[in-house]
């Protein structure tokens, strides 16, 4: 583990609380513009960039990414979740610990988001989160999201990281551990706290599951990596 320069860390689920407010967010601007799918459907693009997300809804739904739509869903979106944001966006705990153990030891640390740079700064906001870490990803940062490894690979570009063997990506969706698995990082951490089960992640090439993020220091305790 003392190879490890940089961790890239997933926001929701995995640094901040979600206790559905995401998931209700999708089914309410979805129902908002006569787009039906159940939590199974939208369970399924967590982790994703969100209106490449909206757009796999719709297609689903209309048999075509109706862009007009799409936009329209977003804005919906965006707006339940600046809602929920402003009044009660929390995060893991141990999150904020964790990443100032990483940074006080010299390890850079990102923070990506399938979520747009809007919605994203106001839940930097809404955390006071502000200078927390070294770089932000956002999902329309890159011209495809998760589980596409770009994200990753912009983390990498903003920190000076070039090596991929120096990074550890933790995340709490499929599509987290998909993209560390497709950007060839060193170290892939799922953990518990978010969207996906176990037995979800389980079936995902993974080095390490934890409850969360705030296990990962103990990662560094006698270097184990299994």
């Amino acid at each position: 583990m003392n190879i490890i320069k940089l961790v890239v860390s997933d926001m929701a689920g995995t640094a901040v609380q979600d206790a559905g407010e995401v998931a209700r967010a999708f089914a309410q601007a979805l129902a908002d513009h006569g787009v039906e799918a159940n939590a199974e459907q939208i369970n399924a693009v967590r982790g994703a960039s969100k209106r490449e997300a909206i757009a796999t809804l719709v297609v689903q739904r209309f048999q075509e990414a109706d862009a007009a739509r799409v936009a329209a869903v977003y804005a919906s979106f965006k707006s339940h979740l600046q809602r929920v944001f402003t009044r009660e966006a929390k995060p893991i705990p141990g999150a904020p610990e964790t990443f100032a153990w990483l940074r006080s030891r010299g390890i850079k640390l990102a923070l990506n988001t399938g979520f747009d740079r809007d919605i994203t700064e106001i839940l930097l906001d809404a955390l006071q989160w502000r200078g927390i870490a070294d770089a932000v990803i956002c999902g329309d940062d890159v011209k495809q999201g998760r589980p596409a490894p770009y994200m990753i690979f912009r983390a990498m570009e903003q920190t000076g990281t070039t090596d991929v063997r120096q990074v550890l990506n933790a995340g709490d969706t499929v599509s987290d551990l998909q993209a560390a698995r497709n950007a060839g990082v060193a170290v892939s951490v799922g953990v518990l706290s978010g969207a996906h089960r176990r037995e979800q992640l389980e079936r995902e090439p993974h080095t390490r599951l934890l409850e969360s993020i705030a296990a990962l220091p103990g990662l560094w305790d006698g270097d184990r990596t299994r």
